[in-house]
């Protein structure tokens, strides 16, 4: 994906799993919320995780994610 343009920040992935009304978010739900694909969601997590700004379990048979506390200060300080 090197060269493509992001359309979608950073932020806005953190903003919509902090507005989400559950404590933890999946691909899925995230991609109808921001207007991405599920893998394109998927991959950015992987990638925002690998920053620190979410962690990720599975439950069940679904990856969750939500933020960490870099993640909310970083949202807080991108707004």
């Amino acid at each position: 994906m090197a060269g493509r343009k992001r359309e979608t920040s950073d932020s806005e992935i953190l903003r919509a799993i902090a507005l989400s009304p559950h404590p933890v978010v999946v691909a899925s739900e995230l991609s109808d919320d921001v207007g991405m694909s599920r893998q394109g969601v998927f991959s950015r997590l992987q990638d925002l995780e690998d920053s620190g700004l979410v962690r990720s379990a599975m439950k069940a048979s679904a990856r969750v994610w939500w933020l960490t506390e870099d993640g909310r200060v970083y949202l807080s300080e991108s707004s």
